[in-house]
């Protein structure tokens, strides 16, 4: 499996992946479009403070991380905001997810920050389990406003 930064070429794979966050347990956001979709993606690739990390498989692209270094914490320094973590549902349990978490870790180190965090949907209990195995620890709850 080749580990690598996502380029534009990847942006329709990339779009792809993303959407299988939609299908249960998760769900499509009201708001979504391809059209921002896309926006995202190549404000993302042309960002420093971020990145889309991809996983290869034979020349397929089979899961993605997208990670954005965020804010200096006065408590903790910079942090880094792991957004979306999917192995597409034909290569789960093979060890995708697992190199795309360490190469987000990886990239949060280099680029200062001191916490890998992450935002997990309550009904997503298959990915806190993974979470859980691969040593992350869950050291808060997350409430939301939705401001339209």
């Amino acid at each position: 499996m080749q580990i690598r930064p996502a380029t534009i070429a990847d942006e329709d794979t990339v779009l792809d992946l993303i959407r299988e966050l939609f299908e249960p347990p998760g769900a499509r956001p009201d708001d979504f479009s391809e059209e921002r979709g896309r926006e995202g993606i190549r404000w993302l690739l042309d960002s420093p403070g971020g990145t889309i990390i991809v996983a290869e498989e034979g020349g397929r692209i089979v899961g993605l991380a997208t990670v954005y270094r965020t804010f200096p914490s006065i408590r903790h320094g910079w942090r880094c905001w792991l957004q979306d973590l999917v192995v597409t549902s034909s290569h789960r349990g093979q060890g995708a997810g697992k190199a795309l978490l360490d190469a987000a870790t990886q990239w949060a180190r280099e680029n200062g920050c001191t916490h890998l965090m992450l935002d997990s949907s309550n009904a997503r209990k298959d990915a806190h389990r993974f979470y859980l195995r691969e040593g992350m620890t869950q050291g808060s709850l997350t409430f939301t406003r939705v401001i339209r």
